[in-house]
């Protein structure tokens, strides 16, 4: 797998984006036929897809988790189903922290499955027939997918990260977008912004669908235990500079960062290099929860960890709680 971070030119219309046009028809093309070809099966339970228009790090898994805890309090039990993208396994498989590692399940169904049951499958209806098959929970959560044609989702939610939206508008390799916005959005039953919107997308979103917004939090007990202190900070996510914002903004002190493409997977050469930038700066190394599971057990002890949460509004909650009951008919508004 070939890990890659979101261009700068995604964001405007420049000659470089222009240039790669012809591709972008070719993307659109090979989109079309996967849809003509899906037969979406309707499983047994429940689906709820949280995925992206977009490609590039958008704040999915902890909106996943987020919906899953909303689930969860409302006496819903909720299952994650994932392609367990980086990861091996074709599945379906249930995902066991204690056994399993990234380069097996991959690093975002690991780490969620630290707090719900987490199935990785590349066949999504083959996954949600072993999970209702098993007993596992009462509504499937769907990790990624919204251009998956193997399962019907009763409810779609599209995330956004609010800083760049939808970027250029333009379909990959010359936008960040996976397929058209109008595409998308013809299917997209509820919007969320991981932070305020800064690029203007929500005042071009069709006005019958739902907008929420919500903010990225840093965990109070790893913020503290990093405040004043001298990092140097690594991460491969979609978008390290957020992270590395983040870790500004609780009061580290930042004397150095590294930033590798998404889901990257860490050699020992990586990790010595970045442990002797460290030692040179008089710095202790930290990364994302996302980057950490990925390390080696036998560096886990030697780079601490700044995990985040999506914050929901009151209000959102209920929104998306009504939502979620009209859609799947899983009463969570108690």
């Amino acid at each position: 797998m070939i890990a890659q971070r979101a261009p700068k030119f995604w964001n405007s219309r420049g000659v470089r984006a222009a240039s790669l046009l012809p591709l972008s028809g070719l993307w659109w093309l090979a989109s079309q036929l996967a849809r003509a070809k899906g037969k979406p099966k309707k499983a047994s339970l429940p689906v709820i897809c949280v995925g992206n228009l977009t490609v590039g790090g958008s704040g999915k898994t902890p909106s996943v988790l987020a919906l899953c805890s909303l689930l969860a309090e409302r006496g819903v039990q909720p299952v994650i189903l994932s392609r367990g993208h980086g990861g091996s396994e074709s599945g379906p498989l249930r995902v066991d922290p204690a056994e399993h590692e990234a380069a097996r399940v991959g690093d975002e169904p690991l780490l969620m499955a630290a707090s719900f049951p987490v199935v990785v499958a590349r066949q999504r209806a083959a996954g949600a027939e072993a999970i209702a098959r098993a007993g596992l929970g009462d509504v499937i959560v769907m990790d990624d997918g919204l251009q998956n044609w193997q399962l019907h989702q009763d409810l779609k939610i599209a995330v956004f990260d609010g800083e760049v939206g939808a970027g250029n508008g333009w379909l990959l390799p010359a936008g960040p977008l996976r397929e058209s916005l109008a595409s998308g959005l013809a299917r997209v039953d509820v919007i969320l912004f991981n932070g305020p919107d800064r690029s203007g997308l929500a005042n071009r979103l069709p006005a019958h669908i739902p907008q929420i917004t919500a903010q990225l939090l840093p965990y109070s007990e790893e913020a503290d235990q990093l405040k004043g202190q001298r990092v140097f900070a690594f991460a491969g996510i979609g978008r390290p500079a957020r992270f590395f914002q983040t870790l500004q903004d609780i009061g580290a002190e930042l004397a150095g960062q590294a930033a590798f493409g998404d889901h990257h997977l860490w050699t020992e050469a990586d990790l010595s290099r970045l442990s002797d930038d460290a030692h040179q700066t008089g710095a202790q190394l930290v990364t994302t929860h996302k980057d950490w599971v990925r390390l080696p057990s036998e560096w886990r002890e030697r780079v601490q960890c700044l995990s985040v949460w999506l914050d929901l509004a009151t209000a959102d909650q209920q929104q998306l709680a009504e939502i979620i009951t009209q859609k799947t008919g899983r009463d969570v508004l108690s």
